[in-house]
C-alpha cells in the first residue's frame, strides 16, 4: 500500500543519519516529469583519521562524484540535500532490515521492508580496493591471468582492471536504471536476464560482468559470448569450467549468430570497425531492452570522408590527417546514435574509462524505449548531415534491409 511520500522519506532520514546501522544505501531512477541533479548516489559511513565520515558517491553521466561529510551537521545537510532531489528509488540497507521505497507516478511511496534473519556487520574501512565493484582477489581476475597466485593485480595488468572496473560501474547503473523504470524486466531463477557479448574476444567484460551481477547483485544471469575465433572459444569455455560459470561461447560472426531466446542485453565492447554498427544492427532485430556498445576503430566513415569533397565551409575539420581521423570518430558515433533514437531507443554517449588508460574511451548507451521517432527534427537533423557530408553509414545500410547470411567477422580488439 502507499503512503505520504514525505512521511516515507522521513522514516527513510533516520536510517541515513544513523552511524551505526547504515550499511549503504542508494538513491536511483527519477519521479515523474522530474529529473535528479545525478544519476545515482551512493551512501555508507566510513571511519577516516578524522573520525566517522557519510561518505556520498554521486554518478553523473561520465563519472563518479565522491564527498565526505562528518557526522553530525555536514551529513544531516547533505542527506536533507538527497532527499530534496526527485528520485525515483531509494534502497536503504541497515544491520537489521533492508528498505526499497519506490514513488509512484501520484508521488507518493510503496515501502516494502525486510527483516534480517542475523544481524550484518558493517565493513567501515576507507581502503579503496574495499570500494571496488569486483575486489582485487576476486577469481575471476585470477582466472583470466590479471592478478598473481595471492590475488594481487599485476602491474602490466592494471590498465585492463581500471577498464574492467569503469565498465562494471556503467553496468551495474544501466541495469539499476532499465529495472527501475520498467524497461528492462526483472529476472528470476527459472528465467533469467539473457546477456549476449558480441565479438567478444578473451571475455574479460563478459566474465566480470557475470560474476558483478550474479554475486554482488543477486540477479540470474545467463551470458553468452560470441566470436569468430575457435582459440576465443575454447579459451573462454575453459575459464568459465575453472569458474564454474554457466556460459556459452560459440564460434561465429556478429551478423551470423543464431540466439533463441533473443538475447535482452547486448554488450559490444570495441569491435572493430563496422562489427560494430553489426551488433547494434543485431540488437535492434532481438529488440534488445539494453545495449552497451564501446565502438574503436572508426575506419568507414574516415574513408569516406577521404573520398568525398569536404562541404564548404568546413575544410579544416579534414585539412589535417589526425583532425580527420578524430572527427571521423565523433561524427560516425554521432550518426549510430541517431538511428539507434530513430530505431526506438533511447541514447548516451558517454566515457568509458579515462582517456589515459586507453584511447576507445566512447560507450554508447541504449535502452528501448519501444517509441520510434518518426519524421521530426531528428530524422530531418539526420538526412541532412548524411547528405552534406555524403556519407552512406554502415548501420542506416544493415537497418534499412533484411539480415545478411554474413558480415562482420565480430573480431574484438579489447
Amino acid at each position: 500500500m502507499s503512503e505520504p511520500l514525505l512521511r516515507a522519506l522521513s522514516r527513510m532520514r533516520g536510517h541515513l543519519l544513523d552511524p551505526d546501522s547504515l550499511v549503504k544505501a542508494v538513491a536511483s531512477g527519477r519521479q515523474k516529469g522530474q529529473q535528479p541533479r545525478w544519476k545515482r548516489v551512493e551512501l555508507r559511513y566510513v571511519d577516516l583519521k578524522a573520525g566517522r565520515h557519510l561518505q556520498v558517491t554521486a554518478y553523473d553521466a561520465t563519472q563518479a562524484h565522491t564527498s565526505n561529510h562528518a557526522v553530525g551537521q555536514e551529513a544531516r545537510d547533505a542527506v536533507d540535500d538527497l532527499l530534496d532531489q526527485p528520485f525515483g528509488n531509494w534502497h536503504v540497507d541497515t544491520t537489521t532490515q533492508s528498505h526499497q521505497v519506490r514513488v509512484t507516478k501520484k508521488l507518493e511511496a510503496v515501502v516494502h521492508t525486510t527483516e534480517r534473519s542475523a544481524e550484518v556487520e558493517v565493513d567501515r574501512g576507507h581502503d579503496r580496493d574495499k570500494t571496488r565493484l569486483l575486489a582485487e582477489d576476486d577469481p575471476v581476475f585470477r582466472a583470466l591471468g590479471l592478478t598473481d597466485a595471492q590475488g594481487r593485480m599485476k602491474p602490466s595488468r592494471q590498465a585492463k582492471y581500471r577498464q574492467v572496473e569503469e565498465f562494471l560501474r556503467l553496468l551495474d547503473a544501466s541495469v539499476t536504471d532499465a529495472l527501475d523504470k520498467g524497461h528492462l524486466r526483472r529476472p528470476t531463477a527459472a528465467e533469467p536476464l539473457r546477456i549476449v557479448d558480441l565479438g567478444c574476444g578473451n571475455a574479460y567484460l563478459t566474465f566480470a560482468a557475470q560474476r558483478y551481477l550474479t554475486t554482488v547483485r543477486d540477479l540470474p544471469v545467463v551470458v553468452t559470448g560470441v566470436d569468430v575465433k575457435e582459440q576465443s572459444r575454447q579459451h573462454n569455455s575453459a575459464v568459465a569450467a575453472d569458474l564454474g560459470i554457466d556460459a556459452e561461447f560459440v564460434v561465429g560472426s556478429i551478423s551470423g549468430a543464431q540466439l533463441d531466446p533473443a538475447p535482452e542485453v547486448v554488450l559490444a565492447l570495441h569491435a572493430c570497425d563496422t562489427a560494430t554498427d553489426e551488433a547494434l544492427a543485431r540488437a535492434v532485430e532481438w529488440e534488445a531492452q539494453l545495449v552497451l556498445a564501446a565502438p574503436c576503430c572508426h575506419h568507414d566513415i574516415a574513408a569516406q570522408l577521404r573520398k568525398a569533397p569536404t562541404p564548404a565551409p568546413y575544410a579544416m575539420l579534414t585539412r589535417h590527417g589526425i583532425l580527420r581521423e578524430r572527427f571521423a570518430d565523433t561524427l560516425t558515433d554521432a550518426l549510430r546514435a541517431s538511428l539507434m533514437r530513430l530505431a526506438g531507443y533511447r541514447v548516451d554517449v558517454v566515457q568509458f574509462v579515462e582517456s589515459q588508460h586507453t584511447p576507445r574511451n566512447t560507450l554508447l548507451r541504449a535502452v528501448r524505449t519501444g517509441s520510434p521517432v518518426r519524421g521530426g527534427g531528428v530524422r530531418k537533423e539526420y538526412d541532412d548531415l548524411v547528405a552534406t557530408w555524403s556519407l552512406r553509414p554502415r548501420l542506416a545500410e544493415l537497418l534499412d534491409r533484411p539480415r545478411p547470411a554474413s558480415g562482420a567477422t565480430g573480431g574484438a580488439d579489447a
